[in-house]
């Protein structure tokens, strides 16, 4: 006799089985994975989707910059190696995550401070906002950056972090470590030491094994790389190009000015890896986007998350219908599936946004897809 056969001879009821059911199966945590119809209080596709998903927010820089200097007064260094704020999306929170799988902070230094090396599995950028003393420390290879630089802090990768010279600095980080941290990967090293004599040494300030801006030199002509470089510095996990300079972005950027650009995204400019190609990072890339002036982007749905900071200019965004205006410094989360068109009103300035994207990652696991929608509202296929 089947199962269900002897349901139906016992005379079960079969609404206070079902209930009894999914009681016992949640005691014993677990989840039912079958599909109910809508009516039912169980319809385990909906439960199933309905995890906590990020929504399109917009954290201002007003608000951000004075609760840094707040916190510069009331925290320093001999309290904490570390002095950020970390963006929460409302519909992920209490998870640290400004989008699923990425996270933006925002740091500000006094001068002369500077926390001692540490590194971690997670890999991160900063991006200079204000001042012209932001410095991060990465394998011996000294940075002192300024508004618009991209320093990289790959996974594994000794670094640390401050201001020097006489004026406090700001800038912003975006690190991977909420993908990280989902995939139980995460792990942070505070003990620094170097070899002095054939034993470690612990020490506060890594020891300089890089000239100054070394990364420039090296890397900083495209398609030309000096063959007798250590590209695998830092372990080989990135970009061996730890900082790219703003005045190189921006000359690229005013190269295409009067370019057409893409409809839906307007002219794009990304960082890579000088040497292999591709992204700087395996789980994240970054680039710069330029919206001229009166420019309105058209339609754009994407698999992947994006975190973007207006660098120059001040404008919107449509995000499913619903209207976010930003300003310089802020930081705009767009989920991904989310639709969404930028617009710059000025009609003589042009607006830069710098844009964080787990785009790799999807790609590499093939899963990204990436749609648009044509002046005329037709559904296009992008990527």
């Amino acid at each position: 006799m089947s199962i269900k056969a002897e349901a139906a001879e016992s005379g079960t009821d079969r609404e206070a089985a079902l209930a009894a059911l999914y009681d016992d199966i949640a005691r014993h945590n677990m989840f039912p994975f079958w599909a109910g119809s809508r009516e039912k209080a169980h319809d385990e596709i909906a439960r199933l989707m309905a995890t906590p998903r990020a929504v399109p927010h917009v954290w201002r820089y007003g608000e951000i910059e004075p609760l840094l200097r707040r916190a510069a007064q009331l925290v320093s260094m001999d309290d904490s190696e570390r002095r950020s704020l970390i963006l929460i999306n409302p519909g992920l929170a209490p998870r640290r995550a400004s989008v699923p799988t990425m996270y933006t902070a925002y740091r500000l230094n006094d001068p002369g401070e500077i926390m001692p090396p540490h590194r971690h599995s997670p890999s991160a950028i900063r991006f200079g906002l204000t001042g012209t003393g932001n410095f991060t420390g990465v394998e011996g290879e000294n940075v002192v950056f300024g508004p618009g630089d991209m320093v990289l802090t790959p996974n594994d990768a000794w670094h640390n972090h401050g201001t020097v010279g006489d004026e406090p600095a700001i800038n912003l980080s975006v690190l991977d470590l909420p993908l990280v941290e989902a995939l139980g990967a995460v792990r942070f090293e505070h003990d620094y030491t170097e070899t002095v004599d054939g034993r470690a040494v612990a020490r506060k300030v890594q020891t300089p094994r890089y000239a100054a801006d070394y990364s420039q030199a090296v890397y900083g002509r495209g398609g030309m790389v000096p063959r007798f470089a250590d590209h695998r510095r830092g372990g080989g996990t990135s970009s061996p190009m730890w900082v790219y300079r703003w005045e190189e972005m921006e000359a690229i950027l005013e190269r295409f000015r009067d370019f057409d650009g893409a409809p839906h995204e307007g002219v794009t400019v990304e960082y890579t890896d000088p040497v292999h190609g591709g992204p700087v990072f395996s789980t994240m890339t970054f680039y710069v986007q330029m919206l001229r002036p009166g420019e309105r982007t058209l339609p754009l749905c994407q698999t992947a998350n994006l975190l973007a900071a207006p660098f120059r200019g001040a404008g919107h965004s449509i995000i499913d219908g619903m209207r976010h205006d930003w300003s310089q410094f802020d930081t705009l989360a767009i989920p991904a599936g989310a639709w969404v068109e930028h617009v710059n009103p000025s009609p003589g300035d042009p607006v830069i946004l710098f844009v964080a994207s787990d785009e790799p990652v999807q790609k590499a696991l093939r899963l990204y897809r990436k749609l648009g929608r044509d002046a005329a509202g037709d559904l296009v296929e992008l990527a």
